[in-house]
């Protein structure tokens, strides 16, 4: 199937220091919804036009560059009111969509599990209901006068309203239900020794490159999905990585992120995203081959804070460093270590897992004491989450010296 042509229109209101990067993020989110990107128009002014967002010059400008690229659809950089939108699609002929909208279709094109489905229904529902107005004016001018019956496009709207509404009613309980279940599994996961660690960071910054690559060699169905493009998944995949020495931990992916995204999407995906908010330790993923991204690290900074995960102890994983003329191995950023690797080539994971580890291992405790053989089970989780010090068998059990978490030392001593 043929991918239709879009046409990006900007207006640079002076807020941005890098107009241009803003261009082309948002090109690539356009490449990313399946679109062919065939033409840029931009202008600056000091506000946005209140009627079509770009002025009655400029909408006319844009009418000509869709007949000459034969666009289906124009798609503004920022974001733009109900009546803008109307105003501008009415003067153009074609679909006219803003950054919301468009990063809307991504996700819903995207979404593959039940859960995150639903999710951006719910976004997207929220997003429609404010434009109804217009959508039924050829019906509304039918209705009388002063103190005749509503028109039938007054009707419709209130139908589709309420429907909507109804609709998001039904979501919203069957998410609380999704997010009821997500938080029993999660205690589930609280509850055991295995450390948990969550991937977040700016979207298409190589999080599913990365856990493929420290999963490969298992199963082929435990591999997540991944390619160069932004947002190429969605739902949150949870995998056990094994390390040598029996150490392991639980690693989760998150959604990711993106200068701002729709406010729907964060709070229909927020117990999605709160996966980091219980984590033991986050790695913040970044491309180190991309010059704006210490503005990702400060758009991932943001949002971990709107989730109550910014005091979190962390590790910054600069990715695709094999684009790199030259860079370090290991320093550190902020009081945090921050690791080069190549999610890519494999170059520097060896690093990456052995500060994991160094970090997740490290907050343990020292304990002596002696375990009776009749908790097996015990003696079991010791060996395999716990750094065994020494060992000796006695009459009544095992006297074990080893250093385990809080929570394991409780067990042992009790």
């Amino acid at each position: 199937m043929e991918k239709p042509n879009a046409i990006i229109f900007a207006v640079d209101f002076g807020e941005k220091e890098d107009f241009q990067h803003s261009l082309d993020e948002m090109k690539g989110l356009v490449e990313a919804c399946d679109m062919n990107v065939v033409g840029t128009m931009t202008q600056a002014l000091p506000h946005p036009d209140n009627a079509t967002y770009i002025g009655s010059g400029k909408a006319q400008e844009l009418k000509e560059y869709i007949k000459t690229f034969e666009a289906e659809f124009c798609i503004c950089e920022g974001d733009m009111s109900p009546s803008q939108t109307r105003n501008l699609k009415q003067e153009l002929g074609v679909e006219v969509w803003d950054r919301t909208n468009l990063i809307l279709e991504i996700f819903s094109r995207r979404a593959k599990s039940r859960e995150a489905v639903l999710q951006v229904e719910y976004a997207y529902l929220q997003f429609m209901l404010p434009r109804l107005s217009g959508m039924w004016q050829h019906l509304g001018r039918q209705g009388g006068g002063r103190f005749a019956n509503k028109g039938e496009g007054e009707k419709q709207i209130e139908l589709d309203r309420r429907q909507i509404k109804h609709r998001m009613a039904e979501l919203s309980k069957e998410l609380d239900q999704i997010s009821r279940t997500r938080q029993v599994q999660r205690e589930g996961r609280m509850r055991g020794e295995v450390p948990r660690v969550a991937m977040v960071g700016y979207t298409n910054a190589g999080k599913s490159s990365l856990m493929n690559h420290l999963i490969s060699g298992g199963p082929e169905d435990k591999q997540v999905f991944e390619k160069d493009m932004l947002f190429a998944t969605l739902d949150t995949s949870i995998r056990r990585i094994e390390c040598e020495g029996g150490k392991e931990f639980l690693l989760s992916d998150t959604v990711g992120f993106i200068e701002k995204l729709p406010a729907g999407l964060v709070k229909a995906f927020r117990s999605t995203l709160e996966e980091a908010k219980y984590a033991d330790l986050l790695l913040v993923v970044l491309d180190s081959s991309d010059p704006f991204n210490a503005d990702h690290r400060r758009v991932t900074e943001e949002t971990l804070r709107d989730l109550e995960a910014d005091t979190i102890p962390r590790i910054y994983v600069m990715n695709k460093a094999d684009m790199l003329p030259v860079h370090p191995i290991k320093n550190q950023i902020n009081g945090y270590d921050r690791v080069y690797i190549s999610a890519k080539t494999g170059d520097g994971v060896d690093v990456l897992l052995e500060t994991i580890l160094g970090q997740i291992y490290s907050n343990s405790e020292l304990v002596e004491a002696v375990v009776p053989y009749s908790k097996a089970e015990l003696l079991n989780r010791i060996h395999k989450y716990a750094d065994v010090e020494s060992e000796e068998y006695e009459a009544e059990g095992v006297k074990i010296k080893c250093r385990c978490s809080k929570k394991m030392a409780e067990e042992i001593l009790r």
